[in-house]
């Protein structure tokens, strides 16, 4: 089932680069943030030894015990467990580019390949994925390679993907979801068929040189396990009839670089809001909705009043 109510919860996180002098005039040198290519080979390294050398519970998953919780348990690949499969010959990979402006303070590098991984633990609904841009029903676990758990809901909650770690949402729509919220005799309730997920990736994927809590050290590698219930199909986050996904406009999967208006929106000193979160992404007074064509049968039309091959809603100067 797909729900159309949208809840979310989201980070925000802020990197300040600085230096100053001391009470006794002596001068306290920050060190500048590493670069992205540096980082992202040590991370590497890291999650290859990883992989390598642990393993989960999948004869649980495999053959389910009584009363079994459906809970991803890691352990190493080491004495009673030597025999035990890697993560290495289970998880999917993937590529994603990662430009120096993703965060605050670093040299420029555009476009730097990062490997993540993924695993669906446990399928969901054959073909019910949500994209990078929807709003998903989860609860999630995340961890350091080290095994201590950062962060966690025991319960499911809404998140809008484009608030969260590029790794994160990445791997999420992979993953397929339930169909259904079943209410238990007892008033609980649970979502039938949801998917189960495992992830890792770098921290260029991640918070890299930033953290929101002293729990993250800089730089790190994340593991999250996931149960992913519900989504929203066609997410429209600012409801300007577009579906956040369309307003990825470059196709590269982060949503936030995506911004028609940023320059208008900077010379007006306004916040400067991504096209997925902006009710008019050209900042023409004329708001998005009342730009598109939308038929009875959710089909959108861009028109183009001048011809010049942008579409109006992304036009500021479309007579």
């Amino acid at each position: 089932m797909k729900t159309k109510q949208i809840f979310y919860s989201f980070i925000l996180l802020g990197t300040l680069v600085w230096s100053c002098k001391k009470d006794d005039g002596s001068t306290v040198t920050v060190v500048p943030p590493k670069m992205l290519t540096e980082v992202v080979t040590d991370n590497a390294d890291e999650i290859e030894a990883y992989i390598n050398t642990h393993f989960y519970n999948y004869e649980e998953f495999l053959n389910p015990p009584a009363n079994f919780d459906y809970i991803i348990d890691l352990d190493t690949i080491a004495g009673d467990n030597s025999d035990k499969t890697p993560l290495k010959e289970q998880m999917e990979s993937l590529i994603i580019n990662v430009s120096s402006s993703t965060f605050s303070g670093l040299e420029e590098e555009d476009n730097i390949p990062h490997t993540m991984y993924y695993l669906s633990v446990r399928d969901g609904v054959e073909g019910n994925s949500p994209t990078v841009a929807d709003s998903t029903l989860l609860k999630y676990e995340g961890s350091l390679l080290n095994g201590d758990v950062f962060d966690g809901t025991g319960t499911y909650q809404w998140q809008y993907l484009p608030f969260f770690l590029r790794g994160y949402s990445n791997a999420i729509s992979m993953l397929e979801a339930g169909d259904d919220i079943v209410v238990n005799n007892d008033g609980t309730s649970t979502i039938s068929n949801s998917g189960i997920g495992l992830m890792i990736f770098p921290s260029g994927l991640a918070y890299f040189n930033g953290s929101p809590s002293g729990s993250i050290p800089q730089y790190s590698s994340l593991i999250f396990k996931v149960n992913l219930g519900l989504y929203v199909e066609d997410t429209d986050y600012d409801n300007d009839g577009i579906p956040s996904i369309m307003e990825d406009l470059n196709g590269d999967g982060n949503l936030n670089n995506d911004n028609t208006d940023v320059e208008s929106e900077e010379d007006l000193f306004s916040p400067a809001f991504p096209n997925h979160r902006d009710p008019d992404d050209d900042n023409d007074g004329t708001l998005t909705r009342d730009e598109i064509i939308i038929d009875g049968n959710g089909n959108i039309t861009f028109p183009d009043t001048d011809g010049d091959g942008i579409p109006d809603y992304l036009d500021p100067d479309n007579s």
